[in-house]
């Protein structure tokens, strides 16, 4: 297994984990709507985890090949996409400063694959991790 995978399959279980505390835990602090809501944010936190490894993998050869650039935007458009259903899902501020933080994140590596330069990935990933935290209960 790579380090690039090890890393993946990390951080794709933080989220996991996160996601079944919610289903687990949530029932017994709070009521229906409250609990639909933290299981679509913490599905959607998977998503959005499941898009960052994605756009690393795509972002790999991204300054040197078209192709790869435009798998880049493929990636941040789905990118994009999660973060409105996200936000679309929920009221809470800190999952709402969590996002505010991931799309500021995701707009720069916007810019700097549009200017053929090499993105900074880890604001995105910090910023995931982070709402993956707050759609824990």
């Amino acid at each position: 297994m790579t380090p690039r995978q090890a890393r993946r399959d990390r951080h794709r279980f933080a989220a996991v984990t996160a996601l079944a505390a919610a289903a687990v835990l949530a029932p017994l602090t709070t009521g229906c709507g409250a609990v639909e809501k933290a299981l679509d944010c913490g599905r959607l936190a998977v998503e959005i985890s499941n898009d960052v490894d994605n756009l690393q993998d795509a972002v790999g050869g991204a300054t040197s090949d078209t192709a790869d650039a435009s798998d880049a935007d493929k990636v941040l458009d789905a990118l994009d996409k999660d973060i409105d259903k996200v936000g679309d899902h929920t009221d809470n501020a800190d999952v709402g400063k969590a996002l505010g933080d991931l799309r500021k994140a995701v707009d720069n590596v916007q810019t700097s694959v549009d200017s053929g330069e090499r993105p900074d990935l880890s604001p995105v990933k910090d910023a995931a991790a982070e709402l993956t935290n707050v759609c824990a209960p």
